[in-house]
């Protein structure tokens, strides 16, 4: 009797503690208690021998770009641009659940939406290594790194993935947006490429089923399939408003997401473009991003015949301007009063 109501507090307990707001508060209590390390380096210990030869590591490389987008954004066409450019090995999301270097698990299906693509692996073929570094929790913990983070097995993932590149090494990311302080620390010669899309039609490409999750019935009917749910839930750590305690409207949350990995994506990168930019005026777009990373501009008019424009405004068949504004100006004032303290 003892035992099995032993077990039946335990279990109740439990279930409270996976309370996403129980699970919140404990977070900003640890983070409130936390204290920082002191700010000391690693400086050579007088009983070391001094030697000239410095480890060489291909972090310090200055031909690697990372390209940084959500979901959704138009991030692998821009991938596959530099998949058909020549002297570039173009690797496709190498976070990816569906770990693209294992034969076994990365399955061969397409995203019908990604035209002029056949498969996302081949880069990949032969480099069975990075199952050593690799960790799937990537894809949904530790999704803010700052400078300081630890985290020496994606270093070495990300290296791994530099050597092996035949030519230039291109990484195309959807996880990197609110890493990019750490990334830039760690390859500080590096050039990072951010792209954005209109988060209006950025929203409806998220919605796999527009008449279920409409306008009028989206905040109860709402299916996640692109990890909105689980980036705020681990980035509500940092940011509360992006919990459904405290915004419980997943286009209110979308559009908090999509705005802070904005603003990542602008103080971080090295060249801005958008998705509308790209599809609208191709040739101009490219030559001037192929002018920032210093490569040779033959053939852009061929890779221009590799983008297809989508139809514009595509949100304005989902709801009207003042829907979108009602919910934006919301979170725009929360976002002013999170980040700089006074609203507009």
């Amino acid at each position: 009797m003892l035992y099995n109501l032993k077990q039946k507090l335990t279990y109740i307990f439990m279930q409270f503690l996976r309370r996403e707001e129980i699970q919140t508060e404990l977070q900003q209590q640890i983070n409130h208690t936390s204290n920082p390390l002191p700010k000391i380096k690693n400086t050579q210990s007088p009983y070391c021998q001094k030697s000239s030869k410095q480890l060489k590591s291909p972090a310090n490389r200055d031909d690697i770009v990372f390209i940084t987008s959500r979901f959704r954004s138009g991030s692998t066409l821009l991938w596959n641009l530099f998949r058909q450019t020549s002297g570039c090995t173009s690797y496709y999301e190498p976070f990816n659940e569906r770990q693209w270097f294992n034969p076994a698990l990365r399955g061969n299906t397409v995203d019908s939406s990604h035209r002029g693509v056949a498969d996302y692996s081949a880069e990949y073929d032969g480099l069975n290594e990075l199952t050593q570094f690799y960790n799937e929790d990537w894809i949904r913990k530790q999704l803010l790194m700052t400078e300081d983070s630890w985290n020496p097995s994606m270093k070495s993932y990300i290296e791994s993935l530099v050597s092996s590149a035949k030519g230039r090494p291109i990484l195309q990311f959807n996880r990197i947006d609110f890493r990019l302080p750490w990334l830039k620390k760690h390859f500080p010669n590096a050039k990072i490429i951010h792209l954005h899309r209109h988060p209006r039609d950025q929203w409806c490409s998220f919605l796999t089923d527009k008449n279920i999750m409409n306008k009028d019935d989206v905040e109860h009917t709402y299916q996640d399939a692109f990890y909105l749910d689980v980036w705020c839930k681990d980035l509500s750590q940092h940011y509360p408003i992006l919990s459904k305690v405290n915004t419980p409207h997943p286009y209110q949350r979308f559009y908090y997401l999509w705005k802070l990995s904005y603003l990542h994506g602008v103080a971080y990168s090295d060249h801005n473009l958008s998705f509308e930019q790209l599809t609208e005026d191709p040739e101009k777009q490219i030559k001037q991003l192929y002018d920032v990373l210093d490569i040779s501009q033959t053939g852009i008019s061929k890779l221009c015949e590799v983008i297809q424009a989508p139809p514009k405004n595509q949100w304005q068949k989902y709801a009207s301007n003042e829907w979108f504004e009602q919910h934006e100006k919301i979170c725009e004032h929360n976002l002013t009063l999170l980040l700089n303290g006074t609203p507009t």
